[in-house]
């Protein structure tokens, strides 16, 4: 197939805020709400945070045009991409697509806000923007086929998150189809992101995301003053779908386009921790609840998981039982299930109780994991999960086939809010947070996409 790149091209400078489903912008408005929520807790608390800050600050990139939601510092574009970028994406608490296995809106969203402030945009063509991101982003990941390029060591959430981000910003800019087309070609050799950091629980991660959102907007903006990148970026003979995958089915990327909203089909985290990991804690939950099971009844406890996702919760089974920091835990099906056994929940705040907790590492070390057919069965549409817990009195068992957060079984906008709030009230205030909040829900009445940002600064709140 052909002509990928211009149909996806066309298809983001052409998209209209008027002619967008009211179900997608809804949508759209709870993604950007859950998105900005992460990124001031991250601002604050993730231990990465402090070192991206103090780089980006010895280059010069501080003191620019452009915000980031909890920090009163104000940075240049690129910058304030790259970092709002990193840290939607440090807490691993950000939105999910389940069958093109990645986050959508830490690479999208912060190079649309950064585009917004530098041309002074609308909360109508903020949202248009994210969305036009949102379904390139995951309709490449579906070209592709997520387990193929997982195995070749990238991680789908950059690689096809810079091309996402190029055409939020690309729109925001103002490109035409010829225009995002070219900023495509120049994202194509920026498309990266290595899995390396599961070996050693590094924060690279978190840092490729953001470079997707930084280098998407690069691009954008290299195109809009003339700068040529190839065509056929996607479907070329040294294309993104033949260089990155040995079996992409490139008419995925486009089947349905305008039609059918990958939008909709986006989940949202209600735990911090790489979602395969969310049914089994949805699972082990339920048998508290129902079976009324503690961690003290524990003997044993196996986990049941789609194979892709035990490629990455669950080998190799050493270091999955021995996490030694944040971003091992959160890639640790067995710590993930301790925690959930220990707390009955799964919070941000655990990790820093729990990493170095004797009792939960001893219960981690009784998790083993097993990819179980029930589960693999109903993957990739969904991110399935079983949870069989041996007791004394009994041996209880529970198969969640979708977990919390899908769109099948999404949270409602009190969750949401109640989710952004124990995110953000620590560092915004209880009516900072709600002003925020309420700011990102009325998006479509905004005029000033500066405006809504500025709300996010905890310095404005102090002052309200």
């Amino acid at each position: 197939m052909t002509d990928i790149s211009h149909q996806l091209a066309d298809f983001a400078a052409g998209l209209r805020f008027d002619a967008i489903p009211a179900e997608v912008v809804e949508r759209s408005k709870l993604l950007i709400l859950d998105t900005a929520g992460v990124i001031v807790r991250a601002r604050n608390d993730a231990e990465s945070t402090p070192s991206m800050v103090r780089a980006i600050e010895r280059m010069g990139l501080a003191g620019g045009i452009c915000s980031v939601p909890g920090d009163n510092a104000s940075y240049a574009p690129p910058a304030a991409a790259l970092l709002a970028g990193t840290l939607a994406h440090s807490l691993d608490f950000d939105d999910t697509h389940a069958e093109a296995s990645l986050h959508s809106s830490a690479p999208i969203v912060p190079a649309a806000l950064a585009a917004a402030e530098m041309t002074g945009a609308s909360g109508k063509d903020l949202i248009a923007a994210c969305i036009a991101g949102y379904e390139v982003q995951i309709r490449l990941a579906l070209a592709l086929g997520p387990s193929d390029h997982y195995d070749r060591g990238y991680h789908p959430t950059a690689t096809c998150g810079v091309f996402g981000a190029a055409a939020a910003a690309g729109k925001l800019l103002g490109l035409d189809a010829d225009g995002i087309e070219s900023a495509f070609g120049l994202a194509l050799s920026q498309a990266a992101g290595s899995m390396q950091f599961l070996a050693d629980g590094a924060w690279t991660k978190r840092s490729h995301v953001g470079q997707a959102a930084q280098n998407g907007l690069m691009c954008a903006v290299m195109a809009a003053e003339g700068f040529k990148g190839p065509k056929q970026a996607f479907e070329g003979q040294w294309g993104f779908l033949h260089a990155y995958a040995p079996n992409a089915d490139a008419a995925k990327a486009v089947a349905g386009l305008g039609e059918m909203w990958e939008t909709l089909r986006l989940a949202v985290k209600p735990y911090p921790s790489c979602r395969y990991t969310h049914a089994a804690m949805d699972a082990l939950r339920q048998i508290m609840k129902e079976d009324g099971v503690t961690a003290a009844d524990v003997e044993a406890v196996e986990i049941g998981l789609p194979k892709t996702g035990m490629k990455i919760v669950s080998y190799p089974e050493d270091a999955k039982h021995n996490p030694k920091s944040v971003v091992d835990g959160q890639f640790s099906m067995p710590f993930c299930a301790a925690v959930v056994l220990r707390e009955g929940d799964m919070l941000w705040d655990h990790y820093a109780t729990h990493l170095t907790d004797q009792k939960t590492l001893a219960l981690t070390r009784m998790v083993t994991c097993i990819n179980d057919p029930d589960v693999e069965a109903l993957f990739p549409v969904n991110m399935a999960g079983k949870a069989t817990v041996k007791t004394k009195r009994g041996t209880f068992t529970r198969l969640i086939t979708m977990p919390k957060g899908e769109p099948g079984n999404f949270m409602s906008n009190e969750e949401f809010l109640g989710k952004f709030t124990g995110l953000a009230e620590p560092y915004l205030g209880a009516a900072g947070s709600k002003r925020f909040a309420d700011a990102i829900l009325g998006l479509e009445a905004q005029n000033s996409v500066a405006a809504v940002l500025a709300a996010g600064r905890p310095d404005a709140q102090a002052a309200g």
